[in-house]
């Protein structure tokens, strides 16, 4: 298995083979805990108005996301593993635009086969990857809006390949890396009210969601769901 490590919106769209497209702070760890509250489908939208049109076409019943980390107008839910955990999503249908991991999620359109992840779902996919045993596959850390590295998807992406390749990395090491990073700092600032504390330690919960999400492209959607 050859795995190649790339990053922000550049990589994924040179993304191959099997592809797994990293958003920790939040989108993808959003989708897994979306997923573990029962949710049945995201579809995953690169744009806002693409999202609300979805919705109003029926496609999807709940909009969750964000621009510059707030939740947009319209939409049910903001881009918050935390209030995600809250809500009741048994079987319903959800709608996803965020500025990074969805927008990632989109331009990965050379992959063969893509998963989407985070830290709280990290074993999870390398397992599910490894099942398969895919000749080439393509690890994405999507980073600040896909234009800028930020530590806690570059260690997401780090920690995968080295379960990929069968090796034990120490999840506390990781969450303590990530911890250290500027990116962990805008969860305890009282002037950004949208970055809510708990978001952060959900996120930073390593290997708590044994839910693999695969995303597959049906008549110009990207619908994201639990891999079997």
């Amino acid at each position: 298995m050859e795995i190649r490590l790339y990053s922000l919106l550049s990589g994924a769209r040179k993304a191959e083979g099997t592809a797994i497209v990293i958003d920790v702070y939040r989108a993808f760890t959003t989708a897994a805990v979306a997923f573990d509250r029962g949710a049945a489908q995201i579809l995953l939208t690169a744009e806002v108005d693409e999202a609300m049109a979805l919705k109003e076409r029926g496609l999807g019943e709940l909009c969750m996301g964000e621009v510059d980390g707030c939740r947009p107008a319209g939409f049910d839910f903001g881009n918050s593993p935390y209030e995600l955990s809250q809500a009741k999503l048994a079987d319903r249908r959800l709608i996803q635009s965020t500025r990074a991991g969805t927008v990632g999620a989109a331009a990965a359109s050379r992959a063969d086969t893509l998963y989407v992840a985070s830290l709280v779902n990290a074993r999870a996919t390398a397992a599910a990857v490894r099942r398969q045993q895919p000749a080439l596959v393509t690890v994405v850390a999507m980073g600040r809006e896909g234009r800028n590295r930020t530590d806690e998807d570059e260690q997401c992406a780090l920690y995968i390949r080295n379960l990929l390749e069968g090796r034990r990395p120490d999840p506390q090491a990781v969450r303590a890396l990530v911890l250290a990073g500027g990116e962990s700092l805008k969860f305890a600032d009282d002037r950004r009210p949208q970055f809510h504390p708990r978001d952060r330690d959900i996120a930073l919960e390593v290997d708590s969601i044994d839910i693999p999400i695969r995303v597959e492209r049906k008549d110009g959607l990207l619908l994201a769901q639990p891999a079997a």
